[in-house]
């Protein structure tokens, strides 16, 4: 898939904690924004890093790495985090001040489109992609979600995502098997079937994008035209939903205290709160029949304005990033399980701690399910909002908790 880049606009998205601090001035700005890019920098260089995505919980580990060893590259590295709506309006007000103060920005989807939309990022390809090798190994998978980044961005996470549903087998013993047994379950279980806003929530967003496939839709790429039976659906599971939360957090802690009894998920929203005892170890997961996997990717992007000496030392950090030996970092504790973007990266090669948690928390019939179902794209930005916009309009939006 190829989507126009005059389609993307700025979605919403699960918000990650803004930090206290804005990041320091840019020790170059946007003087030598242009022109050729050195192999190296002339001097290490200092690199502030912004995450809209809770991508640095995956590769956080990466980038401290490569600084530790490319001490002659990069001197330090700031970060900071903030949600992806805030994303364009930072980086347009340092743009318009022409002092770029956001080297690298990593992100999902959204705010990669949003940033595409206003032509916020440097075109890294193809210009550059022989300093890229790992690219040329990516999985399946995430090589189809780098066709979305265009030439602004560079994949560097990857995980098939959902939907799953999840559930305490004390309580829900017979699970739904297919979307009319949830139809149905929830008919019979008013408030016990729950998903958070999908323009908040991932789990959401997947499930809301995943259902054209489960229940034969004409047309799983249009919310617009193509989703008669998938719309009619919603409608009738909202008569049994009293409130839709307005984060996947919510909807775990609810998980967990019994107010919901199944609950939209992903893998790494199975794997993680586990992990984290957010939600009981025994919680268990499924799939419906007709199951389709959505995917989802983080990506870098380099703001326009930053220097070509803090590009090179991008590049090179991209390079290490996407190399064998650090991708096995992104198995993390199941966050974005498994989360490599390379082919050949296993669990065997990870840290022994993301080793020991997802042997205690993740499942086996993963690999099974990701190697026997087949992998869908989202859809495009302007499709996904036309979705966000309808759901909240005719379907949830007067029940989100606030």
């Amino acid at each position: 898939m190829s989507p126009s880049r005059r389609q993307f606009l700025t979605l919403s998205a699960a918000a990650v904690t803004v930090a206290a601090c804005s990041p320091p001035a840019n020790d170059s700005p946007a003087v030598n924004a242009s022109g050729p890019v050195p192999d190296k920098p002339a001097k290490a260089v200092t690199l502030n890093v912004l995450d809209v995505a809770g991508n640095l919980q995956l590769t956080q580990g990466m980038i401290d790495d490569f600084v530790a060893k490319n001490s002659g590259v990069v001197e330090r590295v700031t970060y900071t985090k903030a949600t992806a709506p805030e994303l364009v309006g930072k980086v347009k007000a340092q743009q318009a001040a022409n002092r770029v103060d956001i080297d690298l920005v990593l992100t999902g989807v959204d705010g990669l489109a949003a940033g595409i939309a206003q032509q916020l990022w440097v075109s890294l390809l193809p210009t550059y992609a022989a300093r890229l090798p790992g690219m040329a190994n990516y999985l399946a998978g995430a090589a189809a979600m780098q066709k979305l980044a265009g030439n602004e961005g560079v994949t560097v996470t990857y995980y098939p995502s959902g939907p799953l549903i999840e559930y305490l087998p004390a309580k829900v013993p017979n699970p739904p098997r297919s979307a009319q047994d949830l139809l149905a379950y929830a008919k019979a279980n008013p408030g016990a079937v729950q998903y958070a806003r999908p323009s908040n929530s991932g789990p959401g967003r997947t499930l809301l994008m995943g259902l054209p496939y489960l229940l034969g839709d004409t047309d799983p790429k249009d919310p617009v035209n193509g989703w008669a039976k998938t719309w009619d659906y919603l409608k009738q599971l909202g008569e049994s939903i009293t409130l839709y939360p307005s984060t996947t957090s919510e909807t775990m802690k609810n998980l967990a205290n019994g107010s919901a009894k199944i609950i939209a998920s992903t893998t790494g929203w199975d794997i993680n709160p586990r992990v984290l005892g957010t939600v009981p170890k025994e919680a268990e997961i499924g799939t419906l029949n007709g199951f389709h996997w959505v995917s989802d990717a983080h990506y870098a992007v380099v703001p326009k304005g930053v220097s070509t000496e803090k590009q090179s030392a991008i590049l090179n950090l991209l390079a290490w990033m996407l190399t064998p030996q650090q991708q096995a970092k992104a198995y993390d504790k199941g966050y974005f399980f498994p989360g490599p973007a390379v082919d050949g990266v296993t669990i065997s090669m990870a840290p022994p701690e993301s080793q020991q948690a997802i042997k205690d928390y993740g499942r086996a019939q993963y690999l099974q399910l990701i190697a026997n179902n087949p992998i869908e794209v989202p859809l495009e930005a302007s499709a996904l909002v036309a979705a966000f916009d309808r759901w909240d309009r005719e379907i949830g939006g007067s029940k989100v908790k606030k």
